[in-house]
């Protein structure tokens, strides 16, 4: 078309009041609420309008204006009105996915956080005294239990925990750290910035591959706030290396009157070496080992949802507790209720049968191998012409920044069809409901069973089913 052409095919397209005031539309109007009509159809008529800039020629109706389909309008509405954050099914292989959120939650967690979050509660209320009282003591008391500190404290993510940690006790004095630890992990989380944020002073001290007990030793004055030992999180440094533990830390930090701050990251609660998973200090173990106050994430290997547990002396968490940052950082009772469930299951239950991101992760590798083989039978069944199903050796990972050099043996299922790319593959099973996510590696795709949910295994076939011909459609 040339321009006049295109200018008068526009001029056809019908005006919205007139769309909507037609007997088709009726029946819609009455189904889905107006607003979300009105989006769906300007969507419909800007891609009307966009193919005729294209040269497109588009049907006209009995009118000599462009027909627009109120089924058309509906899907697009339908679309729309889908939630935003939905389930998933993880087929990567990565246990604790951060882009995936994580730990997914223990049934018990999820349903008491349910339970608790669909009316009123005694979030801040003590129902025995008859007057208010604390969000943090329905989780404070067993958090102490379990790792044996004086006071516990939680906040919404252990970003969070660092940063009120170090303006609490930090703000405008010297706080020192390993030039080895000054990391910077996903979402740009940079300690130097979060020193910044704290007004706390940054000491650097070694150099990135070797910090010693001398370092610290001198490094310490009359303006030093506390000692700060960073988890180096999603990397590690090898080779020629040197690093102070935390028990000798703890022994200068009580030789110079300062407090030992310990970013432990992972949160472990239970030895992770009883699955061959070795490195990653318990709270418990970093309470013992003289730690004054140790931050950690919720929702990674402890299994819980996203929050930033403090537990240490009691003098410095209760600071923390009193600081006005700790009210912007606090928990929801829905985080606080699931939180507390978890932490139930270690005090009371089986955390490596409860427990998701833990029974995952101890799953043996012949364990793996009978999942994958029932779920390729289950896709060979389907009989989907050029489909290659093949079992292969392969590695999962444990994720979120959790022993960054781990490497589990599992099995995993490998898909392939003739004529098809991996990346189409992948983008067919993504358009599932729920999505697949695979693993894509070096042109093929993976289903890791390890982080594939008993209850899943009928949504990834039924994902894979797309992939018929007459079904499968190229996404880009």
């Amino acid at each position: 078309m040339d321009g006049g052409e295109t200018s008068d095919a526009l001029r056809r397209i019908p005006a919205v009041d007139e769309i909507l005031r037609r007997e088709a539309f009726a029946p819609l109007l009455k189904r889905i609420p107006r607003p979300l009509v009105l989006k769906a159809l300007g969507g419909v008529l800007e891609k009307m309008r966009t193919a005729l800039r294209a040269g497109a020629v588009l049907a006209t109706a009995d009118s000599g204006k462009f027909a627009v389909s109120a089924a058309d309008v509906e899907a697009v509405a339908r679309e729309l009105g889908q939630a935003s954050l939905a389930p998933i099914v993880n087929a990567t292989g990565v246990v604790l996915h951060t882009n995936l959120g994580r730990a997914p939650l223990a049934a018990q967690a999820a349903a008491w956080g349910a339970e608790v979050s669909r009316g009123y509660a005694n979030l801040e209320f003590d129902v025995a005294q008859r007057r208010r009282g604390s969000r943090q003591a329905h989780v404070a008391e067993i958090l102490c239990e379990l790792t044996g500190a004086e006071a516990a404290l939680v906040v919404n993510n252990n970003a969070a925990a660092v940063l009120l940690v170090l303006t609490a006790i930090g703000a405008g004095r010297e706080v020192v750290v390993s030039r080895g630890e000054l990391v910077e992990i996903g979402g740009a989380f940079r300690i130097p910035d979060v020193m910044r944020a704290s007004n706390a002073k940054l000491v650097e001290v070694g150099t990135t591959n070797k910090t010693h007990a001398r370092d610290y030793e001198a490094a310490v004055t009359g303006d030093t706030a506390a000692l700060l030992k960073v988890h180096r999180s999603n990397f590690a440094v090898v080779g020629f290396t040197a690093e102070v533990s935390v028990a000798a830390l703890a022994l200068i930090a009580a030789a110079r009157g300062v407090p030992l701050v310990v970013d432990l990251g992972s949160g472990a609660l239970v030895d992770l070496a009883a699955i061959g998973l070795r490195g990653e200090m318990t709270l418990r173990e970093a309470v013992g080992a003289g730690a004054d106050v140790i931050t950690a994430s919720g929702d990674k290997l402890l299994g819980g949802p996203q929050a930033g547990i403090l537990v240490g002396r009691r003098a410095l968490i209760e600071r923390a507790a009193r600081h006005p940052l700790a009210r912007a950082l606090r928990c929801d009772k829905f985080t606080l209720a699931a939180l507390e469930a978890t932490l139930r299951i270690y005090r009371d239950g089986d955390p490596w049968r409860e427990i998701p991101a833990l029974a995952a992760l101890a799953l043996k590798t012949e364990e793996v191998a009978v999942r994958a083989r029932r779920l390729a039978d289950a896709i060979l069944a389907e009989r989907i012409d050029g489909l290659g199903v093949a079992v292969r050796d392969e590695v999962s990972r444990v994720g979120g920044g959790s022993f960054p050099l781990a490497r589990l043996a599992t099995r995993v299922v490998e898909l392939t069809q003739k004529g098809r790319s991996a990346a189409a593959i992948d983008a067919t099973l993504r358009c599932a409901s729920p999505p697949v996510l695979a693993r894509v590696s070096r042109g093929r795709v993976l289903l890791d069973p390890r982080t594939i949910f008993e209850g899943e295994f009928d949504f990834v076939v039924s994902a894979v089913r797309a992939l018929r011909r007459e079904e499968t459609r190229e996404i880009a």
